[in-house]
């Protein structure tokens, strides 16, 4: 389970440290591609297979489907970590996240998500007073509520 948040500077040449626990996860390859609001996300080998073979059971005839997989699967390259732990992002995946210069990452249980250090600050702000709610919502038909 990949969980925390970590704050580091992305390089002019497009390389950012991943910290260790994270690399020890995601092993000595992975997977990066275009998230969804504007972050990328980066999974291990492992959880890609079980997310491509979930996107493989819809579909292609369904224009969302051909959306969501051309913009996923085009942005996507098999990375691996260099000696000193950083990974090389490409020039379209940096203008896609709008990395400048400071970065968080972070765990969300299968997958880490890389933000412009502003981007996510906004992110917070802009949800921090709908959680309760959104909380609220996706536990109201279950038994078991946080």
């Amino acid at each position: 389970m990949l969980i925390g948040e970590y704050h580091h500077n992305i390089d002019d040449k497009g390389r950012l440290v991943i910290p260790g626990k994270f690399r020890e996860e995601l092993g000595q390859q992975f997977v990066i591609t275009r998230g969804i609001e504007k972050c990328l996300y980066i999974y291990s080998m492992e959880s890609w297979e079980k997310l491509t073979s979930k996107l493989d059971t819809l579909s292609f005839t369904r224009k969302d489907v051909r959306i969501f997989n051309r913009s996923f699967f085009s942005g996507a390259a098999i990375c691996e970590f260099d000696r000193n732990g950083r990974i090389n992002i490409t020039s379209p995946l940096i203008v896609y996240a709008g990395l400048a210069k400071e970065c968080v990452i972070i765990g969300v249980n299968d997958r880490l998500e890389v933000w412009d250090s502003a981007s996510f600050n906004n992110f917070l702000t802009e949800n921090s007073e709908k959680l309760e709610d959104i909380a609220e919502h996706l536990f109201e038909d279950t038994k078991d509520a946080l």
